[in-house]
């Protein structure tokens, strides 16, 4: 015999013991877990345990579906209402020096330059206005809301009453309900 079948014999033999032994232990498995002289009634409650267990978990596997799915889409929502505030934010000084070049135009400008001014200015708020921003406009003589505004400074100022606005440094800005920016105002801390 040659060395090449000696080896291939030897291979041959490993496997049959191999393949017997993994025979012996199925059969020894299997007479375990079939044995006919085994109570019925601990067989019955272990099962019994067994399926009240997998049905826990699978109502717990439903119910963090469920979660994810809930979590999913509102981060979803979110993203889609939140997601463009930092360019929303980033545009905001646009709006705020189109609104001083209105405010400081001199007299004897042509009337289509300023035209144009309130022309992107109107058109720059539909933009904001369709994605949600809205702007936050308080005026002189409305109460100081800190949600809403923040203050600037604190004069006294006659016939006005503390927390009362005196002064719009510059305008705030709402996205859907959050606050983009706040209103710059200045506020009178007249006593009472």
């Amino acid at each position: 015999m040659t060395e090449a079948k000696k080896e291939d014999a030897f291979l041959d033999d490993i496997e049959a013991a191999e393949a017997e032994e993994f025979a012996e232990d199925a059969i020894e498995y299997d007479l375990g877990a079939h044995d006919t002289e085994a109570d019925p009634e601990a067989e019955m409650a272990a099962l019994k345990a067994e399926r009240d267990d997998l049905r826990d978990r699978f109502m717990r596997a439903l119910a963090d579906a469920e979660n994810a799915r809930k979590r999913s889409d509102r981060d979803r929502r979110e993203a889609e209402n939140y997601g463009g505030s930092k360019l929303a934010r980033d545009m905001l000084p646009v709006y705020d020096n189109l609104k001083r070049a209105l405010e400081a135009a001199p007299d004897g400008v042509e009337a289509a330059f300023l035209e144009g001014i309130e022309l992107t200015m109107r058109e720059l708020l539909n933009v904001f206005k369709k994605h949600g921003i809205e702007l936050i406009s308080p005026e002189a003589g409305d109460r100081f809301d800190p949600k809403l505004h923040q203050a600037m400074f604190e004069a006294p100022v006659p016939n006005t009453k503390a927390g009362d606005i005196i002064q719009v440094a510059a305008e705030g800005f709402m996205l859907h309900d959050r606050l983009l920016r706040p209103a710059q105002v200045g506020v009178s801390s007249t006593p009472a």
